[in-house]
């Protein structure tokens, strides 16, 4: 392992986070390439159907020698890889390519990564996690097959950390918990920036059903739709034993979305893709549930609701990010040995 390996695997794996949760179905990748000490590009997938990471990685890498190429106006995954295919002119036989997860070894939506690099040749594939999808994996192989040096492991807790969602929803329903709060721990009123809140719409466009408390409803009478990305509306589960809800609540008026009102939790096992938002109480309640939160910090003190009662819970810090001026944090909760 190079002394370098570990600060180019944490730049591919910063950018992967960027996109976590968007890429659903897809596990959410960073790639970066470098060539002769120079960063040529650091790059993600983005949304499940567009390039890969190695693809978009490649591209930007190409584009550094010749920024007016045609391939800059090629954005489907095919016109890339058939361009680098005839294009490349040996480009990256001194490159080193860092990608979080092993590239796939498969044709789907998406030529095969591993296939694509096999041919370009670059001096190095340097591979933080492996990956858990049959169908997908055996792109280590394809690669050193065809003689390309591969370093396993760089990083591998981190990366395997990026992988813990995709790992989730292979296996069984996913439900991660969204809060948002000011530094001293206020949840109560207008917190977020409008940019965090367009975030929030982006993953509610991604998911299948959002969760919220029967009081959050009745108080802050919500529409919980997509309307800053015009996404697709999430159906609504409200919890709450009572269930008596006046009509005229916003969230009751978006077309073609159920809003189930039940306290019987067994049933957003039905979906695939769940998010809560919600604060403390709902937060105690699901924390055995839940497979990790993200935690939208403001940077601001103001007087307000904090935590309403007792709560004993650890957390383990997966990663943390920026959305302007707000920080991100994505926590696991910590199970007891």
């Amino acid at each position: 392992m190079k002394i370098n390996d570990n600060f180019y695997m944490k730049l591919a794996i910063d950018e992967a986070w960027k996109y976590q949760l968007l890429t659903y179905p897809n596990p959410a990748v960073g790639c970066v390439i470098v060539k002769d000490g120079k960063i040529l590009a650091i790059e993600a997938h983005t949304e499940a159907g567009l390039p890969h990471a190695e693809i978009n990685a490649l591209k930007t890498a190409f584009l550094t020698q010749d920024s007016n190429s045609i391939l800059k106006i090629k954005n489907s995954s095919h016109e890339i890889h058939d361009f680098l295919v005839k294009n490349h002119n040996n480009f990256f036989n001194d490159c080193e390519v860092y990608t979080t997860l092993e590239p796939c070894n498969h044709e789907g939506k998406t030529p095969s990564c591993a296939k694509l690099l096999a041919l370009l040749k670059p001096k190095r594939v340097i591979i933080g996690s492996l990956d858990i999808n049959k169908i997908a994996s055996g792109g280590i192989n394809t690669l050193m097959e065809n003689g390309i040096l591969v370093t396993l492991d760089i990083l591998q807790k981190e990366c395997d950390n990026l992988l813990l969602p995709f790992k989730s929803w292979q296996n069984k329903t996913c439900i991660f918990f969204k809060m948002a709060q000011t530094l001293n721990g206020m949840i109560d009123g207008k917190i977020s920036s409008q940019r965090a809140k367009l975030y929030v719409h982006t993953l509610r466009d991604k998911i299948d059903l959002l969760l919220v408390g029967g009081n959050t409803v009745r108080i802050d009478k919500p529409i919980l739709d997509t309307r800053y990305v015009k996404g697709k509306e999430p159906d609504i589960f409200i919890y709450s034993k009572n269930k008596v809800f006046p009509q005229t609540i916003p969230l009751f008026s978006i077309p073609n979305r159920k809003v189930i009102i039940s306290d019987d939790l067994f049933k957003i096992l039905d979906y695939k893709f769940v998010m809560v938002e919600g604060v403390y109480n709902l937060l105690d309640t699901l924390k055995d549930k839940i497979d990790f939160i993200i935690l939208i910090v403001s940077p601001k003190i103001r007087e307000g609701i904090n935590t309403s009662k007792s709560l004993d819970i650890d957390f383990e810090i997966l990663h943390e990010n920026y959305l302007g001026d707000e920080k991100i944090i994505f926590l696991k909760r910590k199970i007891a040995k």
